[in-house]
């Protein structure tokens, strides 16, 4: 049985926050007071900016949270520009104060439940899925996980040496696919869309897997086609959508 999680409200201050790529801050926090909070990997929680005159709440917005369940520290992936609005994390300092709500989202993974995993992943909706690779890293999980992970450029990889860490670590079976690629960017990898032929290319077996899907509604949604084009049944596919 699914864990339930109360929701709670609390401040948190930024203990750090760097750009991980030309369009990617990576941004980690730590409670004031409590504790952080309870979730499970793969949930997600909102997270609005105080304004230091007045001491009013921004507007919260909704982020995938990547830190590991225990870590004492929250840590989200965030688009610097999305819309035309510039992150105001990106002028943040060390010490700012943000308001965290959460834990939210039925995107949730349990190791023992879900034994053969398909992650894929587009952008920043790697988030959740580095959560859910900490936890079975920590937990000496023996998943069978498959990560299929879309970038426009080389340079938008996030966490790439970690992810190469798991690939050892955890015999994680990583692909990463460059959308955009250049002819001068050194990327020899896989490149193109994520389509049904990858899936039966580097997930033969998906039929026996469970399958997440994480990142912008567009590439969610064409998840969900390529899914449904290779008949696998809706009631192993997850999603979460972001932006």
């Amino acid at each position: 049985m699914d864990k339930v999680y109360a929701v709670k409200k609390e401040r948190y201050q930024i203990t750090e926050h760097f750009g991980e790529t030309p369009e990617v801050e990576i941004v980690r926090l730590k409670p004031e007071s409590a504790e952080p909070m309870d979730f499970d990997p793969g949930m997600f929680a909102m997270i609005s900016g105080i304004e230091k005159t007045t001491g009013r709440e921004m507007i919260a917005r909704a982020f995938s949270i990547a830190s590991e369940p225990v870590s004492n520290t929250m840590e989200f992936f965030v688009v610097k520009e999305h819309g035309g609005h510039v992150s105001h994390f990106i002028q943040a300092q060390a010490g700012d104060s943000y308001v965290i709500t959460g834990p939210y989202g039925q995107f949730k993974f349990t190791p023992e439940q879900n034994r053969k995993v398909l992650f894929i992943a587009g952008g920043t909706g790697l988030a959740p899925f580095i959560s859910m690779l900490r936890h079975i890293r920590r937990v000496k999980a023996m998943n069978d996980v498959v990560l299929l992970y879309s970038v426009k450029y080389p340079t938008e990889i996030i966490r790439k040496d970690e992810l190469y860490d798991m690939q050892k670590e955890l015999g994680l079976k990583l692909v990463i696919t460059v959308t955009r690629p250049q002819p001068d960017d050194g990327w020899s990898g896989e490149t193109g869309h994520i389509d049904p032929e990858t899936i039966r290319k580097y997930a033969p077996d998906f039929l026996e897997r469970t399958a997440y899907i994480c990142g912008p509604l567009a590439f969610v949604k064409a998840m969900k086609d390529a899914f449904a084009a290779l008949s696998m049944p809706s009631t192993q596919v997850k999603a979460d959508v972001w932006g």
